[in-house]
């Protein structure tokens, strides 16, 4: 079962259901053993966790995955090992967390023309670097 770590935490977090390795520079869909049935108007987001990214270079590929409340297949878990050495996952060890969050469904409406900004249609990086 997913836990929360402690008191307040917004994560809860998920554990391999194998054993398994990550080679330098690969990576690999690690089972967690856990299938959850999400409420409509909630998603479930899978994180990184920040110790295994900063002390050894695992991270979740497709960071934030997301988990639609259709789906009730197993949660799997895609890491990648960014580092030069092997990576060695036990049963039980932790290996992300999950966020559940509500969300707005909206409706898309086509225009010709969208309302005005300060920053207009400059796009991606127009806001600078400082």
């Amino acid at each position: 079962m997913p836990v929360m770590g402690n008191p307040g935490d917004a994560g809860y977090d998920l554990k391999s259901s194998v054993d398994t390795q990550i080679q330098p520079r690969e990576r690999a869909l690690v089972q967690t053993g856990v299938r959850i049935a999400i409420p409509n108007g909630y998603v479930g987001l899978v994180h990184p966790r920040s110790g295994l990214a900063v002390k050894y270079g695992i991270t979740v590929l497709n960071s934030p995955g997301t988990i639609d409340s259709g789906y009730r297949g197993e949660i799997m878990v895609p890491l990648i090992n960014h580092s030069d050495t092997e990576f060695v996952i036990k049963r039980g060890d932790r290996i992300a967390q999950i966020i559940f969050q509500a969300y707005e469904e909206v409706d898309f409406i086509q225009v010709t023309d969208l309302p005005g900004t300060l920053r207009g249609n400059q796009g991606f990086g127009s806001t600078g670097v400082n």
